[in-house]
């Protein structure tokens, strides 16, 4: 590996320890991400001659930290801040570049940088963008392409977050009490978002990116180690370790999604389900956790056919009370139409039509049409897959559903046969409360 590839591969790993450790001093995201970006530029013109240190993490770190110091010492408009932070930073001799920072008070920085880039007064896009540059090293590029958006409108919004940070003072700090739990709230909204956004592809031409998933496992797992008293984080862990696991399978050769009833269940990760199934056992009974556990039923299940979906259904109907929401009640739908029956589902469903927040949603007509199909009732059933696909703006999950639209045709002069209830082409098991699974 040359310099320039370790240099590139310590800060990808590190980025976050440190733009979090000198925030703590410079108590600026935007300052601090610079500086850390300082850092990688002197590695990048000192490693090659003067070989990568023994401990490279720290070498960034403390390059970092003394441009921040320096910057804190000579900038005027820092006079406030060298007042506050001046005698100390004095007082106590820089680090050597070898030495490692102290593992606590990075994990403290980390926690706070976390709480910071999810902090409310953003919006949902700008934290999702932020979060990702800050936490999970992804430049602007990559955060673009991951979202179909373009370039600009991602730096664009990434400046943003961190200018309405500075503007409303956000203070780099762990919030406590009642303003702690709806800032992890917010938090884990994130990561949640992001890791759905990974596994099934809102937009564009692939059915999942495996790359978002990765990155959100890795938030939620440093989170968790960060916060281990907190039940929700370790649901929210349990939760993706578990859908995670079904990655290799979810998809065919050329890319296709494989939906769950048809998935090969020998290339479940069996590492992530453990690891989930542990995370699982550190779960209260919040929205997560429930979750967790309706992800848990699937894990268990070695065929499709034993999947205890009356377990399913109720575990929806417990989240459907905690947090009520349509999508919930669509995929509890779903849970029912394979405990009770497609007729007993599709009454749950009618019952949604009129639901504003389901107006465009891609699978309340999928999961319709999968139920009308399995009660033999084919044209119908084929017209809803067809309004699906008009809906959806995933090339993968468009060709899903008009192909699935097309087995549905009746045949001419034939009596439909009602489809079997042992494959339908819904599940309820998605991460995001959707009723379309694979």
């Amino acid at each position: 590996m040359t310099a320039a590839n370790a240099v590139e591969a310590v800060f990808r790993i590190e980025s976050a320890r440190i733009i979090a450790g000198v925030t703590r001093i410079v108590r600026d995201v935007g300052i601090a991400e610079e500086l850390a970006q300082d850092a990688l530029v002197a590695a990048l013109e000192q490693w090659p001659e003067s070989g990568v240190p023994e401990k490279p993490g720290a070498w960034l770190m403390a390059t970092a930290k003394h441009r921040a110091i320096d910057l804190v010492r000579r900038r005027e408009t820092y006079a406030r801040k060298l007042a506050e932070v001046g005698r100390a930073l004095e007082d106590v001799p820089p680090p050597e570049p070898s030495d490692p920072a102290a593992g606590d008070d990075i994990d403290d920085d980390l926690l706070r940088l976390i709480f910071t880039a999810c902090h409310p007064v953003l919006s949902t896009d700008a934290r999702i963008a932020l979060t990702l540059r800050l936490l999970g090293g992804l430049t602007t590029e990559e955060i673009a392409r991951a979202f179909l958006a373009a370039e600009p409108t991602v730096a664009q919004r990434i400046v943003r977050a961190k200018r309405a940070l500075a503007k409303a003072g956000v203070p780099f700090e762990v919030p406590y009490g009642s303003e702690r739990a709806e800032r992890l709230s917010s938090v884990l909204e994130v990561i949640y978002l992001v890791f759905n956004e990974g596994y099934s592809a809102t937009a564009g031409d692939d059915w999942q990116r495996p790359a978002l998933c990765e990155d959100a496992l890795r938030l939620g797992r440093v989170l968790a180690g960060l916060m281990p008293k907190e039940p929700e984080v370790h649901g929210l862990v349990a939760l993706m370790e578990i859908q995670a696991s079904r990655t290799a399978a979810r998809t065919g050769p050329d890319g296709e999604p494989v939906l769950l009833a048809d998935q090969n269940r020998t290339r479940w990760n069996q590492l992530l389900i453990r690891r989930g199934f542990a995370a699982l056992q550190r779960a209260g009974n919040g929205p997560y956790a429930l979750q967790a556990a309706i992800a848990a039923c699937h894990a268990q299940a070695v065929t499709y056919e034993e999947t205890d979906w009356v377990a399913i259904a109720t575990l929806y109907r417990q989240l459907a009370a905690l947090t009520p929401s349509p999508v919930v009640e669509l995929n509890r739908a779903v849970a029912v139409s394979m405990a009770e029956g497609p007729a007993a589902g599709l009454e749950l469903v009618d019952a949604l039509a009129n639901e504003p927040a389901l107006k465009e949603y891609h699978l309340l007509p999928s999961v319709r049409g999968d139920l009308l199909a399995r009660l033999g009732r084919r044209a119908e059933a084929r017209a809803e897959f067809e309004r699906a696909a008009s809906l959806t703006r995933n090339a993968r999950e468009k060709e899903l559903l008009l192909e699935r639209a097309s087995r549905t045709e009746p045949e001419p002069d034939c009596e439909p046969e009602p489809e079997p209830a042992s494959e339908p082409d819904s599940a309820s098991d998605s991460p995001s409360g959707s009723a379309s699974e694979s």
